[in-house]
């Protein structure tokens, strides 16, 4: 992994969805997701019903999360972004237990980070980590 996407990567960990964002017939495209950090890899899970997947399996993708609904009291608030190259994956037993229950059939997708952003909402994340682009 890159080292300007570990600071996204790790901000990633501490949140379980965000949102892929890709090109549908040369049209910007957004979908939801779950996901977890293994490896410093984003391990995605989508349904498979909503076939949002079809537009991200080998494309170069952006995932993003932020913890702007999820801070607790005095925690600094953020966005991160991560950008790679995006493609199936088969998931371990117990990487599907991390994922937790879930209500359809669902695909699992891997992104290999190439660049990771963080934005600092308040400003205080800027005192941890420098500006990685």
């Amino acid at each position: 992994m890159p080292e300007d996407a570990q600071p996204a990567i790790a901000l990633l960990s501490r949140t379980d969805h965000g949102r892929v964002a890709t090109t549908l017939r040369a049209l910007p495209f957004l979908a939801l997701a779950g996901h977890i950090v293994q490896d410093g890899r984003l391990l995605l899970r989508m349904p498979r019903s909503h076939g949002h997947h079809h537009a991200c399996v080998g494309s170069v993708v952006a995932y993003g999360a932020d913890n702007l609904d999820s801070a607790g009291p005095g925690e600094e608030l953020w966005s991160v972004q991560v950008i790679g190259t995006c493609e199936p994956h088969e998931p371990t037993a117990d990487q599907v237990e991390r994922f937790g229950p879930a209500r359809d059939a669902m695909v699992y997708l891997r992104i290999e980070p190439r660049l990771g952003t963080v934005h600092p909402v308040d400003g205080g994340l800027e005192r941890r980590f420098r500006p990685t682009l």
